[in-house]
């Protein structure tokens, strides 16, 4: 944002000061200052004179002799230009003066008569292209008549300082000189002088017509401009829009700019005769084109928004650029002056897609102020009517749901917490006043938050703003109290989770979160299993990435079989991910899940032999984890789909159920692509993490442990895993472990049952246990087992 501090000038009283002073002063406001440089005059030697008298030259026809009153004197002054005459207040170079640097004034004789100096052009002062004609200062400064003789420099505001700030993209409010005033103004405690657009408006003899017809163009405002006579800008507007970057275009266009960066809202100016007696907002249509006013055609989306006309052909991108077939020309007496809101992503979106960046689309896209449309239109017809004699017509606004400033209730105490600094309630008002905000009540403080600044949501903003006012320099640095850090309780358990896994010999995989439609078929859900209501990616890679998961199985299912392909069939790989369940949200369920897949041969322990995986070993897992995380978890018979039947639980947490374990059934496996049995389990993980304590260090006990097995005979229709649960309901803190080391069915064994055999362990704490003490446990587990299942105890070791 650049401009001059003689702009600033105007709207707050800064004093005499060393520029890095007010640079300073921004910068601890948080606005870095890019350039703060100095704006030298191009000359020295010129005052304001006043021509008296112009006279032929009596020796050429193409120069002229004034008169000019230079305030000590009348000089006699040749002069080649003719677009002035008597009463001129214009900038004269008197003998001695120095222009462009180097270039000396001096007298000249000019076909027998003196030139005692020379009346300049804006080209020749450095302060401008026109070189057609001298400066007339009569109506661009009028405060000339009252300089006569005196410094021109300092009539157009010379020597200045030119200031570029970075504004951070969080304070719309700053892209203005009036925004940056106000900031600079509470810095240095000097008050804002706000003013009004004062209008003499006349209703139009034919109304416009508004139709809105997209709420992301929540305010339009408009205010008519007639008897124009469109031409050049006054100086000082054409020289602030040259310091500021912009190309003055004529007087409509440049008061429009010189508006936004004056007060920071953009508007667009329309033939009122292109336009017509109606104009609106709507949505573009695909493939609608439009002429932007840089003479480019530009194809439209509809996500676009328009500006349309009585015809509903767009003239203008909204918020973006405006159109060429209603542009402002020479011959244009009437303009309609808009000034609207437009929500900022679409702003953003549009700019980007069409790779047109303007000034108003820079300031759109951060938002604008809705309460300032009406203001900013009213300060560009105001400026019309003050200096090319426009007249103010009527003024319509389609506003139908205002916005009303964010109240933030701001305790006192916040200040302190987050700074470290006690502020009373009078200096916090003060401070908060300052920049606009009003404030009520005492502790805490009722904040109403000012339209302008869509940056302050929170308490949090004010301890900002409180910090910035009283100065981040005078904030004591201290060192934060605090403890030494940590990780929180659910990464700990999840990190836990996976030492666990590993150490028990699986490996950890990383399956794609998009699934193929298709894929839940091998599970064989049910039509009503929730699984089978997946979310469809947008837009998919391929087709077998199309929906997003609902389970880790088909993931785990195709690494599995990717490595059995290659002949690698001893398979362990588990997996931690989140799958993505339909809800009543805008957005799916994600709740973290836990799956394992396990192939091949398992690892034989000491002075066993090698076997193949079978649904012990997925229950053992899981045990494991259970014993591991504190969860109380068990595993009841169940039949799922796709899994073999008799060799598939439902796994519980305190009575949860939160998955399963299985083998799948050898069909489904060599569909898959994977041989041999394979074992399968998932399970939700939160209420397994849920179950996490920390980590305590226990002193193993130093006694010896009591082992001895038992075998059941029970139904078929009986759980294994129901026996371990009934042996640890009875028994003690004395139990160390119960394990399933046997299931067997065949000869001995009657139809319908199913032998199966613990292996039991335990060790007391503080002495050697005695068979006097094992005996009576041991016959308890047996009453409990048999009375419970419908058992049998075939034999005890």
């Amino acid at each position: 944002m650049k401009f001059p501090l003689s702009w600033l000038r105007e709207f707050v009283d800064v004093p005499a000061m060393e520029t890095a002073a007010i640079v300073d002063a921004f910068e601890s406001l948080g606005h870095e200052v890019e350039e703060a440089s100095p704006l030298e005059p191009e000359f020295s030697g010129v005052v304001i004179g006043k021509v008296l008298d112009i006279a032929p030259h009596p020796n050429a026809d193409k120069v002229r002799v004034c008169q000019v009153d230079i305030g000590s004197e009348v000089a006699e002054i040749i002069c080649g230009a003719w677009n002035f005459a008597a009463g001129a207040y214009v900038p004269v170079a008197v003998p001695g003066a120095v222009l462009g640097g180097d270039f000396v004034i001096a007298k000249r004789e000019i076909r027998g008569l003196t030139s005692n100096g020379m009346i300049c052009s804006e080209a020749e002062l450095g302060l401008g292209d026109d070189s057609d004609g001298i400066m007339v200062l009569n109506t661009d400064y009028p405060q000339a008549s009252e300089s006569l003789g005196m410094d021109f420099a300092s009539v157009v505001g010379l020597p200045d300082v030119l200031f570029d700030i970075s504004i951070t993209p969080n304070r719309p409010d700053c892209m203005s000189v009036v925004g940056l005033a106000r900031e600079l103004g509470a810095r240095l405690d000097l008050p804002l002088k706000e003013r009004s657009p004062r209008l003499e408006a006349t209703a139009d003899a034919t109304p416009l017509t508004i139709t809105i017809e997209d709420d992301r163009c929540p305010r339009f405002t408009v205010r008519t401009v007639r008897n124009i006579t469109v031409g050049a800008s006054p100086h000082w507007i054409r020289r602030r829009l040259s310091i500021a970057g912009m190309r003055p275009i004529n007087n409509v266009v440049d008061a429009s700019n010189y508006v936004m960066l004056e007060l920071g809202h953009p508007s667009h100016a329309f033939d009122r005769q292109r336009l017509g007696d109606s104009i609106g907002v709507r949505r573009a249509r695909d493939g609608e084109t439009i002429t932007t006013l840089d003479d480019l055609e530009r194809t439209l989306v509809a996500e676009d928004i328009v500006v349309v006309d009585a015809s509903d052909q767009a003239v203008s991108i909204g918020g973006v650029m405006g159109g060429a077939s209603t542009e402002v020309h020479a011959e244009s007496v009437e303009v309609v002056i808009e000034s609207a809101m437009w929500y900022p992503p679409m702003i953003l979106h549009s700019s980007k897609r069409l790779q047109l960046r303007s000034e108003a689309s820079a300031r759109f896209e951060r938002g604008m102020d809705p309460n300032f449309c009406m203001t900013a239109a009213d300060r560009v017809a105001e400026l019309l009517v003050e200096h090319d004699d426009g007249v103010a017509g009527s003024a319509y606004d389609v506003y139908p749901n205002p916005v009303e400033p964010l109240v933030i209730e701001y305790p006192l105490s916040e200040t302190n917490r987050i700074l470290g600094i006690d502020l009373d309630a009078a200096t916090s008002i003060d401070y908060l006043g300052k920049l606009g905000f009003g404030v009520t009540g005492e502790d805490p403080l009722r904040v109403v938050v000012p339209t302008r600044r869509p940056d302050v949501k929170r308490p949090v903003d004010i301890v900002e703003e409180l910090a910035r006012l009283h100065g981040f320099a005078a904030i004591p640095g201290r060192v934060v109290s605090g403890t030494g850090g940590g990780l929180p309780p659910d990464v700990v358990a999840e990190r836990k989770l996976r030492r666990v896994l590993t150490a028990l010999g699986l490996s950890e995989a990383m399956t794609f979160a998009f699934i193929g439609p298709g894929d839940l078929d091998v599970l064989r859900l049910a039509p009503d299993d929730p699984r089978r209501d997946t979310i469809a990616v947008i837009n998919p890679l391929r087709e077998e990435e199309g929906v997003m998961r609902t389970t880790l199985l088909p993931g785990l299912i195709k690494a599995a079989a990717g490595n059995h392909a290659r002949g690698f069939l001893d398979i362990a790989y588990f997996e931690i991910g989140k799958v993505f369940l339909r809800s009543d949200d805008v957005l799916p369920a994600q709740p973290d899940h836990l799956g394992f897949i396990l192939t091949g041969e398992r690892d034989a322990d000491i002075g066993e032999e090698a076997r193949g995986v079978d649904v012990r070993d997925g229950v053992g897992i899981l045990e494991r984890l259970g014993s591991a995380m504190g969860a109380s978890l068990t595993v009841a018979a169940a039949n799922e789909g796709g899994f073999h039947p008799g060799r598939c639980g439902q796994v519980s947490i305190g009575g949860q159920v939160v998955g399963l374990v299985g083998e799948l059934r050898p069909s489904v496996a060599a569909e898959a692509g994977l041989k041999g049995r394979v074992v399968m389990a998932e399970i939700a993980l939160a209420p397994l993490l849920a179950t996490v304590e920390p980590w305590r260090l226990v002193a193993p006990s130093s006694y010896p442990p009591v082992v001895f097995d038992l075998a059941f005979e029970i139904g078929k229709n009986v759980g294994a895993g129901n026996i371990v649960e009934t042996i640890k309901d009875v028994t003690g803190p004395e139990l160390e472990s119960v394990s399933i080391f046997d299931v067997y069915s065949g000869d001995g064994i009657a139809d319908g049952r199913v032998s199966v055999a613990v292996r039991i362990t335990m060790r007391a704490a503080d002495r050697t246990m005695t068979e006097n003490e094992v005996t009576p446990m041991r016959k308890i587990m047996v009453e409990a087992v048999e009375s419970r299942h419908d058992a049998t105890l075939r034999g005890s070791v």
